[in-house]
């Protein structure tokens, strides 16, 4: 099995940042995509961040200029650098990773609550 460990969130004010890191272990193998997505009260969860073992990434226009995503491969940790928060970036943010081990894996973090208040 493969499980991931959030980390990092919190309380923030507008225009501060902070930064979410995603820890997995198990049985990995090969990890393909990892990413960061996001649920706010009464909206659907939507995509953030992803990055592939290539190294491409790709963000919601919402985030675009504001957030990164890195990963640190040697770790299994991929991070969500969130620069200029506002108010709308509030929800929960979820992990996710997918990737080839045994068969086919795609695995969920718990979710870490991330609030933007002034």
């Amino acid at each position: 099995q493969v499980h991931l460990v959030e980390s990092g969130g919190g309380l923030a004010q507008p225009g501060g940042s902070l930064r979410l890191s995603c820890a997995a272990s198990g049985s990995l193998f090969r990890i393909n995509v990892m990413g960061w997505y996001r649920q706010a009260p009464g909206k659907q969860r939507e995509l953030v961040a992803v990055i592939t073992s290539g190294g491409s990434t790709n963000y919601a226009d919402s985030v675009k200029g504001r957030f990164t995503i890195s990963r640190d491969n040697a770790k299994n940790t991929v991070y969500l650098q969130m620069n200029s928060l506002k108010p709308e970036d509030t929800a929960v943010y979820y992990c996710n990773v997918k990737g080839t081990s045994w068969g086919n894996y795609d695995s969920w973090g718990q979710g870490i609550q991330v609030t933007v208040s002034s």
